[in-house]
């Protein structure tokens, strides 16, 4: 799925999401704006300039701008960069025409919006420059801020990432809690292998193992089922046994679990298909912006 097909998709969502964060600044009651700009003067149309300040990759531009769009449909826009360009510190980013209170009223919603999915996109993108094999992804996981997570996926896709669960219903994961109330990974397979599950589910198909042991089980029960499975905490050490062994039943293969900025290379091993990061959604920068009027 594309960024652009993605938006499209869960546009309804986001324009949900933006009119709950402006209803929690409570812009229709804003003390100061109504003290200071009552009468006519409020109305008065302003240029406003969205400077960066520092180097980042520019994610959220879009949801920027639809912030001012839900609080006045007659701003006028122009930008000078969009989603996913490498922007250097002082560029002008956009530039806003509105009226006073209409900048005044959006300004840090529409900010706080810009500057994590920035941090995200230019987190991503740090990952994505460093990739040895290069048929290998980045994915975001599911440790995402409760509510944003709409907006944190796409940032992540932004940088250069890709998508991986944005719910429960995306794909079938059986991780260490599930393999845990079923009594281990041969009875889950014994599970699966009875009830012919693999030719009933329309979702892809993941599991994930702690060690070899366990993976060696999942080669044994899971070839022709699982699609994918998700090699979790292993050591460096551990990845060329568990990368063959993985591969000898079909399976292709996930890393997660403690990987970050500073130990990824030892983690890049030929014939991983996908990283996914928690680290990209919860340990992220935001990138500093503001709004010059």
């Amino acid at each position: 799925m594309t960024l652009k097909q993605y938006y499209k998709k869960n546009n309804k969502i986001i324009l949900q999401k933006i009119k709950e964060a402006l209803r929690e600044d409570e812009i229709t009651s804003d003390v100061t704006v109504n003290f200071l700009l009552e009468g006519k003067s409020g109305d008065e149309k302003l240029n406003a300039v969205l400077l960066c300040k520092q180097d980042c990759v520019l994610a959220g531009i879009e949801i920027f701008k639809k912030v001012f769009k839900v609080i006045n449909k007659k701003i006028i826009i122009k930008s000078y960069a969009n989603d996913g360009d490498r922007i250097k510190k002082g560029k002008k980013v956009l530039l806003i025409t509105a009226s006073r209170k209409t900048l005044l009223l959006g300004e840090r919603t529409a900010l706080n919006f810009l500057q994590r999915m920035s941090g995200i996109a230019t987190m991503t993108a740090g990952f994505v420059k460093v990739i040895k094999y290069k048929d290998a992804k980045i994915l975001h996981t599911r440790k995402t801020t409760p509510g944003f997570r709409v907006f944190e996926a796409a940032a992540v896709k932004t940088g250069g990432g890709d998508f991986h669960r944005l719910s429960l219903n995306s794909a079938v994961m059986i991780k260490d809690n599930h393999i845990e109330a079923l009594g281990g990974l041969e009875n889950v397979m014994m599970f699966i292998s009875a009830r012919n599950i693999q030719n009933k589910l329309k979702q892809k198909f993941e599991i994930e193992v702690k060690t070899l042991n366990e993976l060696k089980t999942l080669v044994k029960y899971g070839r022709g089922i699982v699609k994918i499975v998700m090699l979790d905490n292993f050591k460096p050490q551990e990845l060329d046994k568990a990368i063959k062994l993985a591969k000898s039943g079909g399976f292709k293969i996930e890393l997660s679990g403690g990987i970050n900025a500073q130990n990824f290379t030892k983690y890049q091993k030929k014939g991983v298909n996908f990283y996914s990061l928690g680290v990209l959604t919860h340990s992220y920068n935001s990138v500093d912006f503001s709004l010059e009027f």
